[in-house]
């Protein structure tokens, strides 16, 4: 029996379809909300306006802030001084995955609810109880997980989220089909295999699995032509919702190992790798783990899929390779350290996580 399990399922109220975001005022109302702090990006943010018609309403004191475009500790910061002037009883974040991420731990800080209005599918981040942190320079600076609260709401709309970049999108089916390749493995250990919300965990990620590679083209394809069908409905919502469903079952055991901690590592070393998406960088991930795991076949197997979406498969075909190879030595060293990286039923060394960098190099270039 496990004594370290977290569940931390997800937001307290969920809608997503048209007009959702006409009940905001109903979640407000619940919470006694007052004093409303919005946080907001800014291209995003004008896209949002014409849903947002409770901005409108008297019974309310808004306010406004908008944020630098990272989830820093400095941002959060000014949330907090917004918040103490104000008496901000309630935050609303509204924008992309670094801002709800970026509410959500700033909230926790001040101890006020919030709630969040996604714009883009690109991430898990508006779902789970964590907060990915960097410096105000991009550079990775690890990530908050101690608040205990979710958020009061996840609500969005169709086709605010459809008017979104494409590539944004593209790269948060990438971070979500790293659900099932990370999580697989640690699930299919024998103490493990029979941990009910485990079991949920495992469930979930072979859903994200199996509806990304059937219908991810045809989602693409109508987000293209601005249509909110139901194959971009049900993958959009899968990516922000369903894949922190996830980690919100299986906590640590669930939620990412390898791929993410080769993001990181990338984010934290090679600064040339802020011009990618968090999605993409965990694409590559997912073959660097698979390499690791000599996994060799699901590479093979995944390639054709990858190459459909345009997504990355190597440091080479990044233009990232470090020539310095002291970079790879901290990069290693680094996922080295994460307890995550351990989870794997496999004994990985640095060695080992060394020698997978150039395999998989290797691996690629000659298919």
């Amino acid at each position: 029996m496990l004594t370290d399990l977290k569940v931390k399922v997800g937001p307290q109220f969920y809608r997503y379809h048209g007009g959702a975001i006409d009940f905001v005022p109903a979640v407000l109302q619940e919470f006694s909300a007052k004093n409303i702090l919005i946080v907001h990006g800014q291209i995003s943010y004008e896209k949002a306006k014409p849903y947002l018609s409770f901005l409108k309403q008297a019974d309310y004191n808004f306010y406004f802030l908008q944020y630098t475009g990272e989830c820093s500790y400095y941002g959060a910061e000014r949330i907090a001084e917004v918040v103490r002037e104000n008496q901000i009883d309630f935050i609303i974040g509204v924008g992309g995955g670094k801002l709800a991420d970026l509410v959500g731990y700033a909230a926790h800080m001040m101890n006020v609810n919030f709630g969040v209005i996604p714009t883009l599918a690109s991430n898990c981040a508006p779902w789970t109880p964590l907060s990915v942190m960097y410096k105000e320079n991009g550079e990775s600076e690890g990530k908050s997980e101690h608040f205990l609260r979710q958020a009061a709401f996840f609500i969005t709309d169709p086709e605010l989220v459809v008017d979104a970049p494409v590539n944004y999108f593209i790269a948060g089916l990438a971070d979500t089909i790293a659900k099932w390749y990370e999580s697989d493995a640690i699930l299919q250990q024998a103490h493990l295999k029979n941990e009910p919300f485990l079991q949920l965990a495992g469930y979930t990620s072979e859903l994200c699995k199996a509806a990304i590679l059937n219908d991810s083209a045809k989602a693409i394809k109508d987000m293209k032509a601005g249509k909110a069908t139901e194959e971009f409905v049900h993958l959009s919502e899968i990516v922000f919702a369903v894949a922190g469903l996830v980690g919100g079952l299986g906590d640590k055991y669930a939620r990412n190992a390898i791929a993410h901690a080769m993001h990181d590592g990338m984010s934290k070393y090679i600064p040339a790798s802020h011009r990618f998406l968090h999605g993409e960088k965990v694409a590559y991930g997912i073959f660097y783990q698979l390499a690791v795991e000599k996994k060799w076949e699901q590479i093979t197997a995944l390639i054709p899929f990858y190459q459909e979406l345009d997504l990355p498969m190597s440091l080479t075909q990044m233009q990232l390779l470090p020539e310095d190879e002291t970079v790879i030595d901290q990069i290693v060293a680094f996922m080295d350290s994460k307890d995550k990286v351990h989870l794997l039923p496999i004994p990985i060394t640095t060695d080992l996580l060394k020698k997978s960098i150039f395999a998989l190099e290797n691996y690629i270039n000659k298919n």
